[in-house]
Order: structure tokens, then C-alpha cells, then sequence
């Protein structure tokens, strides 16, 4: 299986990303807005149900002041 179709790094990226934007005080809408999209998507990458595309990891890391690598490191 390729590691990118793997259902466990959706959601290991998911709890990441949940923890850290948690961290920030950053409410996933608030997220949402930053990022131009639906509080929905962001809830669908939190819980694994989405996969989440190199712009947009940019783009959160971006909202998150963070260095990217620190979204993909788990």
C-alpha cells in the first residue's frame, strides 16, 4: 500500500494538526477563515477523513506560525 493512501497518516496529521491549532488558542473556525475555507474541511482533517494537499499544509502552517515540517513530524 502506498504510505500516502494509508488511513493511520490522515489521522495522525488530523491529531497534529488539532493539538497544535488547540495550542495557538485558535478555534477551528477562526482557522477555517484564515485558511479561505469551510469549518467543515478543517473538522474532516482533524478527524482523518481528509487527506490534506501541500497547499494547504503551507497555507495552516502559515496561520499556525509554525514551520510546516512541524504539521508533517509524527
Amino acid at each position: 500500500m502506498d504510505d500516502w493512501a494509508n488511513p493511520s497518516l490522515s489521522a495522525n496529521f488530523g491529531q497534529k494538526l488539532k493539538s497544535l491549532h488547540k495550542q495557538k488558542k485558535l478555534f477551528q473556525v477562526k482557522l477555517a477563515d484564515r485558511l479561505g475555507v469551510h469549518l467543515t474541511y478543517i473538522s474532516s482533517l482533524e478527524r482523518g477523513l481528509r487527506n490534506s494537499s501541500l497547499k494547504v499544509i503551507n497555507r495552516i502552517a502559515f496561520a499556525l506560525e509554525i514551520n510546516r515540517e512541524i504539521l508533517i513530524k509524527f
